[in-house]
C-alpha cells in the first residue's frame, strides 16, 4: 500500500512535469511568435496549436495567458488569443527610458561588486559571447536562425539579469522583470536583423570590467551608455 509520503511525490512529480511541459509549449509558442510565421492580428487557435504540439489544451491555454502578460498576444471576449502588433516607435522609446533609468540606478546599487557576481557577470559575458559568435557566423551565411537568434536575446537578458540579482533592491528586480516581458515585442521588429552583436558584445565586457575595476562610478556610466547605444541602434532599425 502506498503511504501518505508516496502520494505526495507522485504529485510533486505531476506538478513538474506538467510545469516543464507549460514551459516547453510556451517556448515553442514564444518561437513560433518572434519567427515571424504568423501576422499581427491574426488568429491563435488553442485546439490548433496543441494538435500540432501534440499537447492537451490546457497546457497552451496555460502559455498563452503567459504571453498576453508580455504583450506578445492579446485576447479578445468570446474570440480568443491573437498576435499583437510590434511595440510603435514611441514606445520603443518609453522603453528605452524606463529601461535607462532601472539598469543604471540597479549598477549603481550592485557597487562594489562581490566575488561571487563578479563571477556570475563573467560566466554571462562568456555565454552571451559563444551565442553571438555563432549568430554572427550565422549571418555571413546568410542563414535566419530563429531558435539561435532567441538563444542570443536570452544571454544577453541574463548577463542583465545578473546586475539585478545583486543591486539589493527586490522591488526594482520586480520591476526589470516586468519591464522585460516587454522587450519580447521590441525583438519581433529586429529578429531578422541583429546587426548590432559584436557592440553589445564588447559593451558587456567593457560592463564586466568596470565592475572588476576602482572606479565607483563607471558601472553605472557604461550601463546607461550601454542602454543608450542599444535604444539609438533599435530606434535606427526601426526608421529604416
Amino acid at each position: 500500500m502506498a503511504t501518505a509520503r508516496d502520494g505526495s511525490l507522485r504529485g510533486l512529480d505531476a506538478t513538474i512535469e506538467r510545469r516543464g511541459l507549460r514551459d516547453h509549449v510556451y517556448e515553442r509558442i514564444l518561437q513560433l511568435l518572434l519567427s515571424g510565421e504568423v501576422a499581427a492580428g491574426e488568429r491563435l487557435s488553442i485546439d490548433t496549436i496543441a494538435r500540432q504540439l501534440d499537447v492537451s489544451p490546457t497546457p497552451v491555454r496555460e502559455a498563452m495567458v503567459q504571453l498576453e502578460r508580455t504583450g506578445l498576444v492579446t485576447r479578445e471576449a468570446l474570440k480568443g488569443y491573437r498576435v499583437a502588433p510590434p511595440l510603435g516607435l514611441e514606445q520603443l522609446r518609453e522603453l528605452f527610458e524606463a529601461r535607462i533609468m532601472l539598469e543604471s540606478r540597479a549598477a549603481r546599487l550592485a557597487t562594489p561588486a562581490s566575488t561571487q557576481m563578479l563571477d556570475e557577470l563573467r560566466a554571462a559575458e562568456e555565454e552571451h559571447r559563444r551565442i553571438g559568435e555563432r549568430v554572427i557566423t550565422a549571418l555571413r551565411s546568410g542563414v535566419t536562425d530563429v531558435e539561435l537568434t532567441t538563444a542570443y536575446f536570452a544571454a544577453d537578458a541574463a548577463f542583465h539579469r545578473v546586475v539585478f540579482e545583486h543591486c539589493g533592491n527586490r522591488y526594482l528586480t520586480e520591476m526589470s522583470e516586468s519591464l522585460g516581458a516587454q522587450l519580447h515585442r521590441m525583438r519581433q521588429s529586429v529578429l531578422h536583423g541583429v546587426t548590432d552583436v559584436r557592440e553589445a558584445i564588447a559593451e558587456h565586457e567593457a560592463i564586466a570590467d568596470a565592475f572588476a575595476g576602482d572606479d565607483p562610478d563607471a558601472p553605472e556610466r557604461l550601463m546607461q551608455r550601454h542602454i543608450e547605444q542599444v535604444r539609438a541602434r533599435s530606434l535606427d532599425l526601426e526608421q529604416i
